[in-house]
């Protein structure tokens, strides 16, 4: 595929990095095609091929392609020059990566929730956070731009990629009391739902709001819905549609040397 037709790419990270679609990859259905994720019932030789291909387009090893147990926590992995790199499907638990090392490419796993991509101006530092409603209100963005700044990162700037659109995201009144007990300031990224007791949740804007209150100047979002949008996995349009198998997108960046 020519560049940009399996990853959509954002205008302010000016570093290798892509926010990899469901297409490009050897899975079949129902996790075709570019299923990312050890955590499935696919073949584990598919996903190692989607996750080679997507390595080679960010320029690194695919053994440098490096992710996590993903556990909807406030906790960020460092790799510096003196972290050992784990083979894959048995990275740490955790929800961000930081790095400075231009030899490793960090990616985070998602079917709704927000993958969020960070730099710094000069793009020898990034990051990767897995921000879901729990990570978001836990503290995981923040927590990855501390990581970011411990590394050397000064102006940093962040791109939250595809996830469920906030007219799609329809949730319950105890996930509306979890966040609000944490953050008070999330009330305004809730509209009333359809259902009685039943809100509409903002997540990419609430993404945006909690990188802006950390400090980031330049922040965006890619405005994609990947409930809505077929190119992307969703856990909440496979629920809708009964259940059953699904796969994960990856989303990808590398830093400069």
């Amino acid at each position: 595929m020519s560049d940009g037709e399996w990853f959509l790419r954002s205008g302010i990270l000016n570093v290798s990095h892509g926010f990899f679609t469901r297409e490009g990859g050897v899975s079949p259905a129902p996790y075709d095609t570019l299923n990312c994720s050890l955590n499935s019932q696919d073949e584990q030789a598919n996903v190692l091929e989607n996750r080679a291909r997507v390595a080679k387009e960010i320029g690194v090893e695919p053994a440098n392609l490096l992710g996590l147990r993903q556990t909807h926590s406030d906790v960020t992995v460092p790799v510096t020059s003196g972290t050992s790199l784990w083979k894959i499907g048995d990275g740490p638990d955790g929800d961000a990566l930081a790095t400075d090392r231009p030899d490793v490419a960090v990616g985070i796993i998602t079917a709704d929730c927000g993958p969020v991509l960070l730099s710094s101006a000069d793009g020898k530092i990034v990051g990767a956070a897995h921000a879901g409603w729990r990570g978001a209100a836990g503290g995981i963005l923040e927590s990855v731009i501390r990581q970011m700044q411990t590394l050397g990162a000064k102006e940093i700037v962040a791109t939250v990629g595809p996830c469920i659109g906030p007219e799609s995201y329809e949730v319950g009144s105890d996930m509306h009391a979890d966040v609000l007990k944490q953050d008070g300031e999330a009330e305004q990224f809730f509209l009333p739902g359809q259902k009685e007791g039943h809100f509409y949740f903002n997540l990419p804007g609430y993404c945006l709001f909690r990188l802006k209150r950390a400090g980031l100047k330049t922040v965006n979002s890619l405005g994609v819905d990947t409930l809505t949008n077929q190119r992307f996995f969703s856990h909440r349009r496979r629920t809708l549609a009964g259940g059953g198998q699904i796969g994960h997108q990856i989303s990808v960046i590398r830093a400069k040397g």
